[in-house]
């Protein structure tokens, strides 16, 4: 018998899923989690999974592509009890302030409902305190700051978690492999596995499984050794190495590695470095209450005042300006200085004549 089976978890009962939308949510995320359900009743002989959106207060609630779901009162009278909630947030989910989502979540809590946080959804499950010594994780591009602002948690890369009494999600396609785990172990993994045929996804990943494959251009056409000393870098980012020390450390003479960084990255180590290091500030700027000196300081810049010319001229604005990831006045969430973002500027640049 399977382990879901002795669980009593493969049943034709319908699964019920609520969806708690935070304003600019990500909609792919959104959709790679609806469709295994919408695709498991479609397959099954009979509807196995219903969903609801819902959100603090009945209302559109817009996503970061701009479109909008209608979403019902969280607590709302007369809606079914959900068997799943599900909290979706991304741009801004750090900052959310909302006493009625955190009462009703400790409150499923307490009746043993199994929650999902999606993205940046977990700040929810964070603030509302249930989630304290427990391993998470969250989208790559924001564990930083939320490592920070809560020291108590296990945050680690992998795709999703299952750990109870939440379980986390890091948004995008990762989506898609958390619910076909759900549906396997409530359903079966032969439907799992049908569905992720009709998806064309394949392989199915597992929970442990890492979410960035090309980090910085860190895929397998890169050298082992660039790629190597991008995994160095990336675990010294408060206490940068120098060059020199990197060669040592992986056996590599350091003329070799400049050569294949300049080759397969397009930029120098010290460069891609740098660029490193001003990447997790702009987390910590716009994800903690941290000053600017002490983001400077957790980042590797022993100056400030050259922290800030070289953030300045990476994402265009002053640190200062960077408190908020995507601006409320602006329509659009913009994140630049990405490896690609810096060698397309840096083609731009004018020639200077020998």
């Amino acid at each position: 018998m399977t382990e879901a089976a002795e669980a009593g978890a493969v049943t034709g009962e319908v699964t019920r899923v609520s969806f708690v939308l935070i304003p600019r949510f990500n909609m792919m995320t959104l959709t790679m989690l609806m469709e295994p359900m919408r695709i498991a009743n479609y397959l099954a002989p009979h509807k196995l999974y219903e969903w609801d959106f819902r959100a603090s207060a009945a209302s559109h609630v817009p996503g970061s592509n701009g479109l909008s779901v209608a979403c019902r009162n969280v607590d709302e009278e007369g809606l079914p009890k959900p068997d799943i909630i599900a909290v979706c947030g991304s741009w801004g989910a750090e900052h959310l302030n909302d006493p009625r989502l955190f009462r009703w979540l400790r409150k499923s809590a307490r009746a043993q409902v199994q929650m999902i946080a999606v993205e940046l959804g977990i700040y929810a499950f964070a603030k509302a305190g249930l989630v304290a010594d427990q391993k998470v994780t969250t989208h790559w591009s924001m564990m930083a700051g939320l490592a920070e602002a809560y020291p108590d948690l296990e945050v680690v890369e992998q795709l999703y978690s299952v750990d109870k009494p939440v379980m986390t999600c890091a948004g995008g396609t990762a989506g898609l492999d958390l619910m076909l785990h759900i549906v396997g172990r409530k359903n079966g993994d032969q439907l799992a596995a049908e569905i992720a045929n009709q998806v064309m996804h394949h392989p199915r990943r597992l929970p442990e499984s890492l979410q960035r494959h090309a980090s910085g251009g860190k895929h397998d056409d890169v050298h082992q050794d660039v790629r190597a000393a991008m995994t160095l870098l990336e675990g010294r980012i408060e206490d940068p190495t120098p060059v020199p020390r990197v060669c040592r450390e992986l056996g590599v003479s350091q003329r070799k590695l400049e050569r294949l960084f300049k080759r397969d990255i397009g930029c120098t180590i010290v460069q891609y470095s740098k660029l490193l290091r001003l990447q997790y500030a702009r987390v910590l700027l716009s994800s903690t209450r941290m000053s600017i000196r002490e983001v400077s300081a957790a980042c590797g810049f022993n100056s400030m005042s050259y922290f800030s010319q070289s953030f300045l001229q990476a994402f265009s604005k002053k640190p200062s300006e960077y408190r908020q990831a995507w601006p409320e006045a602006d329509a659009a969430p913009s994140w630049p200085g990405t490896v690609y973002a810096f060698l397309q500027t840096a083609r731009k640049k004018p020639r200077k004549r020998a």
